[in-house]
Order: C-alpha cells, then sequence, then structure tokens
C-alpha cells in the first residue's frame, strides 16, 4: 500500500510484528529494514561476492520452482513471472542493486536478514519489471515465490561456497602471478653470488637467484593448494531446507535444484550425500581456511626477507612514497609491511573461523554471517596483495657489488672448499685468516689455494648445483 508522509512518498509494509513505513524508492522491504535498526554494530556491509553468489541461488531456485510447475500465476503467468525474477537476479550478478543491501554484516539468525534482503530486492525488482509497484506483493511475493521451497539454513551456506570456489580462482590466479614475479627474478639474479644466513648469521654461500627460487617455490605450493582446495567446497546442503531433511520442499525440485545451480554458476557443485550433516556442520570452511593461512605465513616470511635483504643493502626495492614525517628522504619497506599486515589479519580471520565452526549447536550453524564475513575479505584481501606484491616484486634491483662484499668478506665461504681440502685444513684457513689482518677472504683464499680453483669452486653453477662431483682433490690436504 502506498501512502504520502509530507512530500515523500512511503509505502507500509507489515510482518508478524507489525508495520513499518518505508522509503518507496528501496528494493528492501520490512525484513530487511528491522535488521539494519536492529543490527546497527560494525559498519561492515555484506560482501558483494556473498550477495552475487546468493542471487545465483535464488535463480537457480526459480528456474527449478518455474520447471516443475509451483510457481503460482494468479496476477501475471508463470513464465512471466519467472523471467523477472531470473532478471532482477541477473541484474544482482552482474553488480547492480548492491546498494540495496544495508544490513550490517555481523547479524544474528543465521544469515536470515542477508537472506530475507535479497528474497525483498529480488522481489520488488521483478515487480517493477512487470511494471507493478515495489511492495505490492501480490505481484512477486519475496517469501512465498522467491524463497519458495528453500531456508536461509541451505540457501546461505551454500552462497558461501559458491562464492568461496569464486574466491579461490581468483585467488589462485593472483598467486601465480606473484609466483611468476619471483622466478623473472630467479632468473634475472642466478649468476649474482652471495652469502647465505642461518638464525641471522652468515652462513654458506649461495646466489641471490637461488634465494628467490626458495620465495618462488613456496608461492607456487600455495598457488597448487589454493587451486586444488575449491573441490572441499562443492559440496552444498541446497534442497535440505532447515535442517537437512528437506522438509516442505518437493523430491522432484531437491533433484532438480543441484542440476540448476551447476547451470548457473558453472561450478561442478554437487549435493551432499547426509545433507544434514552438511547443514549442521561447517568444518570444510576450516580445512580451506587452513590452506589461506598457510599462505599468509609465506606472505608475511617472505615479506620480512625482503626487507632484510633491503636493509642490507643488497637488494632495493621500488620507491612507493615518502617515509617519514620528519626524517626528510627516507623511504619505507611500506608494501612489504602491508602485506604482512594482511598476512596477520588472515590469521587471526583463521582463527575466528575455527571458533564459529566449532560454536555451531545441534541441526544448523547460527554464526554464519561471522565466518561468511572474515572468509570472504580474507581472499579479497589476499587476492589484492598478491596483486600489488607481484607488481613490487618486478621492480626490485639487485646491488651485485653489495652481495659482492659481503661475500668476499666472510670466512664461511671455506665451506665451499671441504670436499677439497678437508675440514682441518679449512679451519687451519679460517683461523691463519681471522688472526691476520686481512678482510677479503676470496683474496686470501685466491693466495692460498690459487684464483682458478677458486673461481670454479665458488662459481654460481657450483654453489647451486645438488651436491658436488668432479672435484680434483687438493695435493695438500694431505
Amino acid at each position: 500500500m502506498l501512502q504520502k508522509e509530507g512530500m515523500s512518498t512511503h509505502r507500509i509494509e507489515h510482518d508478524l510484528l507489525g508495520t513499518m513505513s518505508l522509503p518507496h524508492d528501496t528494493y528492501w522491504g520490512i525484513h530487511t529494514e528491522r535488521a539494519s535498526h536492529n543490527f546497527h554494530i560494525s559498519g561492515y556491509k555484506v560482501n558483494p561476492s556473498l550477495i552475487k553468489a546468493l542471487a545465483m541461488v535464488k535463480k537457480a531456485c526459480c528456474q527449478a520452482n518455474y520447471e516443475l510447475g509451483y510457481l503460482n500465476s494468479v496476477s501475471v503467468t508463470r513464465k512471466e513471472k519467472a523471467e523477472a525474477i531470473v532478471l532482477a537476479c541477473d541484474e544482482i550478478i552482474e553488480g547492480h542493486l548492491l546498494d540495496q543491501f544495508p544490513v550490517d554484516a555481523l547479524q544474528g539468525g543465521a544469515g536470515t536478514s542477508t537472506n530475507m534482503n535479497i528474497n525483498e530486492v529480488i522481489a520488488n525488482r521483478a515487480i517493477e519489471i512487470l511494471g507493478g509497484e515495489k511492495g505490492d506483493y501480490s505481484v512477486v511475493h519475496p517469501l512465498e515465490e522467491v524463497n519458495l521451497h528453500q531456508s536461509t539454513n541451505d540457501v546461505y551456506p551454500t552462497a558461501i561456497r559458491v562464492a568461496g570456489i569464486y574466491g579461490l580462482r581468483q585467488l589462485s590466479q593472483a598467486i601465480t602471478k606473484l609466483q611468476g614475479a619471483f622466478q623473472q627474478k630467479e632468473k634475472e639474479f642466478g649468476k649474482i653470488v652471495k652469502i647465505g644466513r642461518t638464525e641471522l648469521q652468515e652462513a654458506v654461500p649461495i646466489t641471490l637467484g637461488a634465494e628467490f627460487a626458495a620465495f618462488a617455490e613456496a608461492i607456487s605450493r600455495d598457488r597448487w593448494r589454493t587451486f586444488k582446495c575449491e573441490e572441499r567446497l562443492r559440496v552444498v546442503n541446497l534442497g535440505g531446507t532447515a535442517v537437512g531433511t528437506g522438509l516442505t520442499a518437493p523430491r522432484d525440485y531437491i533433484f532438480l535444484v543441484i542440476e540448476k545451480l551447476r547451470d548457473v554458476t558453472g561450478l561442478g557443485i554437487s549435493r551432499g550425500e547426509n545433507v544434514m550433516g552438511e547443514t549442521a556442520n561447517a568444518d570444510p570452511f576450516v580445512e580451506v581456511s587452513g590452506i589461506l593461512k598457510a599462505h599468509a605465513a609465506n606472505l608475511v616470511k617472505i615479506g620480512n626477507d625482503l626487507r632484510l635483504l633491503n636493509l642490507l643493502g643488497e637488494i632495493k626495492l621500488p620507491s612507493l612514497q615518502a617515509g617519514s614525517s620528519i626524517m626528510p628522504g627516507k623511504v619505507n619497506p611500506v608494501m612489504l609491511e602491508a602485506a604482512a599486515q594482511v598476512g596477520m589479519k588472515v590469521m587471526a580471520n583463521d582463527y575466528i573461523i575455527c571458533e564459529v565452526v566449532s560454536r555451531g549447536t545441534l541441526q544448523i550453524n547460527e554464526f554464519l554471517p561471522l565466518l561468511a564475513h572474515v572468509f570472504l575479505e580474507s581472499m579479497d584481501m589476499l587476492v589484492n596483495v598478491n596483486l600489488l606484491l607481484a607488481e613490487h616484486i618486478k621492480g626490485i634491483v639487485a646491488d651485485e657489488e653489495k652481495c659482492r662484499e659481503y661475500f668476499d668478506e666472510s670466512p664461511v665461504i671455506i665451506t665451499a672448499f671441504l670436499p677439497l681440502i678437508g675440514y682441518e685444513r679449512a679451519t687451519e684457513l679460517a683461523q691463519e685468516f681471522s688472526n691476520s689482518s686481512k678482510r677479503n677472504m676470496r683474496l686470501f683464499l685466491e693466495e692460498k689455494l690459487g684464483k682458478e680453483l677458486v673461481d670454479r669452486t665458488i662459481s654460481p653453477y657450483r654453489l647451486t648445483a645438488l651436491g658436488y662431483k668432479n672435484y680434483e682433490p687438493d695435493t695438500k690436504r694431505e
């Protein structure tokens, strides 16, 4: 019903608690309006990827209900109604109407408020498409038709999985770009010899290329794990309605709706063998979150390593912005610091996901809105930071002279000569160098062992080959 209030046109809607006045231009209805008042908490909005995934689920449900003849045709034909609902879903999937989802991400009710929100937006947009007035639910009803044969408890967790799979695919592609950036530097720095370090002390000689190859390998594992773990989210409980028994949903719909969802999403989705179990337990999200946490840990570790190499002067990070409001000329490794913060947040989000999953009770998990928020947030942050890091890594420049300086002055490079001269002889040379006034270990070894032998032994190839072979023993060893 429409009602004039002053200069504004409002409409009156009702629910089991009474009536409310809503601005006529809003696509949401009374259930959303109450929720937006009730949960004025964090200011975080529901992740757009979840809203789009919910629209995909609603589209699949509508198609199944239409094909099986379950949509009513009181005011318009079933075909017209189905087409309008599908078109409204498509608009949301394409990114339209996202401003019509005002409910706080942290909401009670296991996601009911968000489910009600999308039901109302789809219904009112479909009504509009059919030439009606928003709020005239005799044309398209948000619960009796958009939500037909559904429950929040099967729609909402299914949508989280759909959004999660798309997120994982985006993340895998972003990680691939970061892996490629490290592999590019691996080749570029392949002939730069330098000193390795363990426990923040000088260790055996390596190459800068090998150091970046180790970074690339860790990120490669992250890419593969992220790519593979989407299969953990493919099993859904759609059709199970409130607790997984399918109560109030016809059997033919329960089987067909999964096929429709596969068509709509293009994903290899299947219904769980024990739908009650899928409804009650959310443990697959813990497993996938663990993969995200592993990647986050790698980002923090590698970022810290790059900051140390930059501090030592062996590499130079791209300059992004002025680093201090008081110290002129200071430039900080801000991108790596940002990546570390993303990593810490993702690891914290993993803890929240574990808590949410462990605190579900009996037939459902009532805390899924928090899980959805942090789960999708983690993927969004990781996608963004991987793309930024990939470009940042491409701009890294090596200081070969500084690498050589540390290398030549390090007594530990004597380790590379152990197969030639043995431990005792190497120890004697190390002590002799330490007791001398010399500063350049390489020149010292050239004096003692000969330049040709030294050059061959600490060549980039020898330092990074797996093991050694064909060494000519030093006669002085005896």
